[in-house]
């Protein structure tokens, strides 16, 4: 039954992956145009459009942009939510995952990931605030792991 568990748990998180993938890398690409997307010309101008700065793009849409709400939710919330899942689903598919540091590691790399592949092949635009947020949201995704974990404790185990 535990096998059952495990390969239930990996495929969901296969399935989250290739979903948050076309999320964060595919978003303005259509499917079948994705392979032309991978080269490697040095166009000028496209490097002018990332953000290495932290914090000047969530401070831009917490205190200046003048956009709707949506647009603010969708830029600052989505990459918290997008990332989520990854915190609550690694620790329970493998035990090396159940300690905050590793999770947090496994948010973040793969978060610089996508960051690098939008860089290097121009699915969007690097932007070191979304690998913030995704790393927090990785850490949220814990939390409820955490307090699962807890719980399902026997009651002489919680008390040490």
């Amino acid at each position: 039954m535990n096998l059952i568990k495990k390969l239930f748990l990996f495929l969901i998180l296969c399935l989250y992956l290739a979903i948050l993938t076309k999320l964060v890398l595919f978003k303005y690409i259509p499917l079948s145009q994705i392979i032309n997307h991978f080269n490697f010309t040095y166009d000028g101008y496209h490097w002018r459009s990332n953000n290495f700065v932290p914090f000047k793009t969530i401070h831009f849409y917490l205190y200046i942009a003048d956009v709707n709400f949506d647009i603010r939710v969708k830029n600052l919330a989505g990459n918290v939510v997008g990332f989520i899942p990854l915190g609550f689903i690694l620790p329970l598919l493998a035990k090396k995952f159940q300690k905050l540091r590793t999770v947090m590691l496994a948010a973040f790399s793969l978060s610089l990931s996508y960051e690098i592949l939008q860089l290097v092949f121009e699915f969007g635009s690097f932007d070191v605030d979304d690998l913030i947020l995704n790393t927090f949201g990785g850490i949220l995704g814990y939390i409820p792991f955490k307090i699962l974990q807890f719980f399902s404790r026997p009651k002489r185990k919680r008390k040490k």
